[in-house]
């Protein structure tokens, strides 16, 4: 840890210090890097007849949507079949999302009752020992109204810390970057790296060269978050949602939200590479958007449609639209897959789950969209097509019990599944 007044940052991986300890916990040796999860969403779907990969003679081919995901290909595995049976009770946008990653029954008439996600179930094992349990990040605000007798907070929450509890979901990103390394609850004038620069430059007499370079690569890239952060609060924009004035008739709160979707986006996926680098978590979820989102998006020349009715079409558009979420995706991939872990890269300690809670946008939820990347510390192997749609048993909490695994966690029984898939 580097410290300074009212902060506390967490270092990254280096091969000159003993940064998780000195006894070995959950079949980790101490001088390696942690296993992390992460989970992507994006809602509604994607384009029915571009959504695919399949196993060629130079290695995976992917449909359009996936396009850039390309690079990683050999880190990349994509499933096919799984689904959620509870999902498909309500078989509406609610009733498909507030399970996704429990596979939990859900309550509906006014009741809110679902089941503990992944996320939280390793957060709870994983929790003591970071500076964060659990990374929560959101790009659109939750719904708290009703839709066919099922509450849209299912639609909004993808991490539930209980059954009746969904984890809450920060969509500013100067609250998150706060969380993560400011000791009070308050924002501070003071920059981060400012408070903590007398130990960062008493910690590189000690550590080897290529450590030092790393460092410095590292607190780099946390100013550019800090100094975007900033750019995007004297902005005082907002984002997510159109206003219906042209014109706001009150003052805006001088830590606004950057009013681009891309910008909004990116921030967060780095406050992800970041959580992930600083070991300030291990678990982290980001809902790029709800599931019947209204986010629209102009910075791609899409804004005469909101993304929920976008997504009952196949257009070039929504095309547009999907590639646009999964650029998200390959940004994060690419970032940690540069950052060098001992033998392994920061994608190749990571478990990185994309999903979806419907397959196309007509709520078709008899099969998920799911695509693995990273290697979960060395366990994982990529570059393959994983098939379970003409197979029994084809839960998608199987998924989970195999990706716990990877983490040392094995409960027996999550969800409506009580063995993991043999091919993770």
């Amino acid at each position: 840890m580097l410290r300074g007044l009212g902060v506390t940052m967490a270092l990254p991986w280096m091969e000159s210090l003993r940064v998780w300890g000195d006894e070995p916990r959950g079949g980790v040796k101490s001088s390696e890097a942690p296993v992390r999860l992460a989970v992507l969403f994006s809602g509604n779907g994607f384009h029915s007849r571009e959504w695919w990969a399949k196993e060629g003679a130079d290695g995976l081919e992917l449909g359009q949507v996936l396009q850039p995901l390309s690079d990683f290909r050999r880190k990349m595995v994509f499933v096919r079949g799984l689904y959620n049976a509870e999902a498909q009770k309500g078989n509406i946008h609610s009733s498909q999302t507030g399970n996704l990653l429990s596979g939990a029954p859900l309550a509906s008439g006014g009741e809110i009752r679902s089941g503990t996600s992944i996320d939280q179930l390793l957060a709870q094992r994983y929790g003591t020992s970071t500076r964060l349990p659990s990374l929560v990040l959101g790009c659109e605000k939750s719904n708290p109204s009703v839709h066919k007798n099922y509450s849209m907070l299912y639609s909004s929450h993808i991490s539930w810390s209980s059954p009746t509890t969904p984890t809450p979901l920060e969509i500013y990103p100067a609250l998150a970057f706060d969380r993560m390394f400011k000791d009070g609850a308050q924002k501070g004038d003071q920059s981060v790296l400012d408070a903590v620069l007398s130990e960062a430059t008493d910690l590189r007499r000690q550590i080897s060269s290529s450590d030092g370079q790393k460092l410095d690569e590292y607190l780099e890239s946390v100013r550019d978050v800090e100094r975007r952060i900033a750019q995007a609060g004297r902005r005082g924009e907002l984002q997510g949602w159109r206003p219906t004035l042209e014109k706001p008739d009150m003052a805006r709160p001088a830590d606004g939200i950057p009013q681009d979707i891309g910008e909004h986006m990116r921030l967060m996926c780095d406050l992800l590479v970041l959580a992930f680098r600083t070991d300030t978590t291990r678990i982290c979820t980001l809902k790029l958007n709800n599931d019947h989102s209204s986010l629209r998006f102009p910075n791609l020349g899409v804004d005469y449609m909101i993304h929920h009715l976008l997504s009952h079409s196949d257009t070039a558009d929504w095309l547009k639209v999907n590639r646009f979420f999964l650029e998200q995706v390959a940004y994060i991939v690419r970032r940690l897959d540069a950052v060098q872990e001992g033998g392994r890269t920061a994608l190749d300690n990571t478990m990185l789950l994309y999903c979806s809670s419907m397959m196309p946008g007509g709520h078709d939820a008899t099969q998920l969209p799911v695509v693995l990347l990273g290697g979960g510390g060395g366990r994982i192997q990529g570059g393959r097509v994983l098939d379970y749609k003409e197979k029994p048993d084809r839960q998608m909490c199987r998924l989970y019990l195999s990706m716990m695994d990877k983490m040392e966690v094995r409960p027996g029984r999550f969800g409506d599944a009580t063995e993991p898939l043999g091919e993770i």
